[in-house]
């Protein structure tokens, strides 16, 4: 452990839950800004845009900027524009601010968020005969489940994504989490490689073993949806473990060189 000259950190279960900061969260990301460590907010969320995700950041007291923030959306806009797709979406009506102005071309695809409500019978089935008819199915997540702002376990896009996997026999491109180039954008917006950074996430399989599998180190912090039986059954293991995300800055002040 140690050494790292770069963290991600995740949002929800993380920095937040609901719409409080977890205990001790907020200094955790200012002694990190003290410390002049670079760090960037990798997050899987697709039901807001990231004005949305700012403005949820300044209620809780955070200082960040658009540029510290990385969706899936940013790499689903880079993917559309260089494999001229013209996407229909399944997405939260909030997340088209998001998409605006994104260059299209013509070959169909479907792309799909966490549109929560918006899952419904009709939505999805005109998704799935766009997909029957040959477009690309497009993922901008496929995480399993979310908490919500009582700690309830709440479906989240990834068993939506695996239903029109299943009925359409087309696989999913996925952009966000666990695909090992979305946590390689932004490393490399830190100008650092992947051995030099850290991943600090509640969850097992899609922050932590997928930032390692992506050549990071994944730290495992034991809020949000953090549950003990996940760390027996994980592979790769967490790189650490700590009880929230003051502890794991802690540590990684602590042998920063």
């Amino acid at each position: 452990m140690g050494g790292f000259r770069g963290v991600l950190i995740d949002l929800g279960g993380v920095v937040y839950q609901g719409g409080a900061a977890l205990p001790g969260a907020v200094a955790a990301v200012g002694r990190l800004r003290a410390a002049d460590l670079p760090f960037r907010f990798l997050t899987n969320t697709t039901s807001q845009p990231v004005s949305g995700i700012l403005e949820k950041l300044a209620q809780i007291g955070l200082r960040a900027e658009r540029g510290d923030i990385f969706t899936p959306v940013t790499a689903a806009r880079a993917y559309i524009e260089a494999q001229g797709l013209r996407p229909r979406f399944l997405i939260a009506p909030a997340l088209e601010d998001d998409f605006r102005g994104v260059a299209c071309g013509d070959r169909p695809a479907v792309v799909i968020g966490d549109a929560r409500d918006g899952f419904t019978y009709a939505r999805l089935n005109e998704a799935f005969r766009h997909l029957r008819a040959g477009a690309d199915l497009i993922a901008l997540a496929r995480n399993r489940y979310f908490s919500d702002a009582q700690g309830a376990p709440c479906l989240d896009v990834g068993a939506f994504v695996a239903a029109l996997e299943y009925a359409s026999q087309r696989e999913a491109v996925v952009l966000g989490k666990p695909d090992p180039a979305f946590f390689h954008l932004a490393v490399e917006d830190m100008g650092l490689s992947p051995q030099e950074v850290v991943m600090i996430g509640d969850d097992a399989e899609f922050d932590v073993a997928a930032a390692i599998r992506a050549g990071l180190s994944g730290y495992l912090v034991q809020t949000g949806k953090w549950r003990a039986e996940d760390t027996l059954t994980v592979t790769p293991a967490p790189s650490g473990e700590f009880p929230d995300l003051g502890a794991a800055v802690a540590q990684i002040l602590g042998s920063a060189g």
